[in-house]
């Protein structure tokens, strides 16, 4: 059985959700949100999560899964959404990938090595390791045991270094000889990708915008609230984009304006590198979100995706 899908990507504040929203209308769809940020409950705010009115309007998946304190993987992340998928098919409604984490959309469509079990007591002596010897330390240690994917991995990514080093002392092989050894491409699904783009001067002023939203939303109020309830500002979630900076202007670190720069600033380079990745996939097909008729591209979609 072939499974057609409808690829959404783009960078942050595009327009993704709407546009995935007006092409679900049309082609009787159901959106599975890519965002590694929209999983946790609680945080609605400052992941830009889709409104009420936008979930009433189309039915959404992968939104609010997890607490913001629990681990949530890539891996668990392509088992729900395969399984999703096939439900989504089985009612007879297109499934649309829709998000702008390049990781979850590759390991639902291209597959995922996803290795041992996360051992996060080895982990903890990891990082206890960086602290200890100075950061740069487990960097280092990568580049010596698999310097592959130390060549692939940002020195100051340490979730990344820390997963390959565990793999390692884990298997006695590095990741990116499991990588290389994995097939890939499991499942027999029909794709088509459509990337979103503007004018970058455009997004930029829209990315700002949007943080001026946030913050007139009531960002800092969702990020106290966290807080209260004894999530730990080092954990995982609370270490994004908003919350981050949030964080330390709650703390005293600066004033509520510099916060505000700070998150706009980050917005702005993670669009950046959400295009580096995307950009290297040649299967996208890329439009401008200001040249789109949502009418004519649903018309393409379905004889593309052989849709009745």
């Amino acid at each position: 059985m072939t499974i057609p899908i409808l690829v959404i990507v783009g960078p942050t504040a595009v327009g993704k959700t709407r546009i995935a929203i007006e092409l679900a209308k049309e082609l009787n769809g159901e959106i599975i949100s890519a965002d590694s940020r929209q999983i946790y409950k609680g945080m609605d705010i400052g992941t830009a999560k889709p409104s009420k009115d936008e979930q009433a309007a189309v039915k959404h998946h992968m939104l609010n899964v997890v607490e913001p304190d629990e681990h949530f993987s890539v891996g668990e992340y392509k088992r729900n959404a395969e399984k999703i998928i096939e439900g989504i098919w089985q009612r007879k409604r297109l499934p649309i990938i829709a998000g702008g984490t390049g990781l979850y959309i590759r390991a639902v469509i291209d597959g995922l090595w996803e290795g041992p079990k996360a051992d996060y007591e080895l982990r903890d002596k990891l990082k206890k390791e960086e602290e200890t010897f100075g950061k740069g330390y487990l960097y280092k240690k990568l580049k010596e045991v698999d310097p592959e994917t130390a060549e692939k991995t940002k020195p100051n990514d340490l979730v990344r270094i820390v997963r390959s080093l565990e793999v390692y002392y884990k298997e006695g092989k590095t990741i990116s000889h499991f990588h290389r050894l994995h097939g890939f491409q499991e499942k027999n699904y029909n794709i088509m990708f459509i990337g979103l783009t503007m004018d970058r001067g455009r997004l930029y002023k829209k990315i700002e915008e949007r943080v001026d939203e946030m913050i007139n939303s009531g960002l800092i109020d969702e990020v106290k609230a966290l807080l209260k309830k004894e999530y730990n500002e080092n954990i995982s979630s609370m270490t994004g984009v908003g919350y981050r900076q949030a964080i330390g202007y709650l703390k005293g670190d600066y004033n509520l304006e510099e916060a505000v720069r700070l998150i706009k600033r980050d917005t702005k380079r993670y669009a950046k590198r959400q295009y580096t990745w995307f950009n290297k996939d040649k299967r996208i097909e890329w439009s401008n979100i200001d040249d789109i008729d949502i009418k004519l591209l649903a018309q393409d979609i379905k004889k593309r995706l052989k849709l009745k």
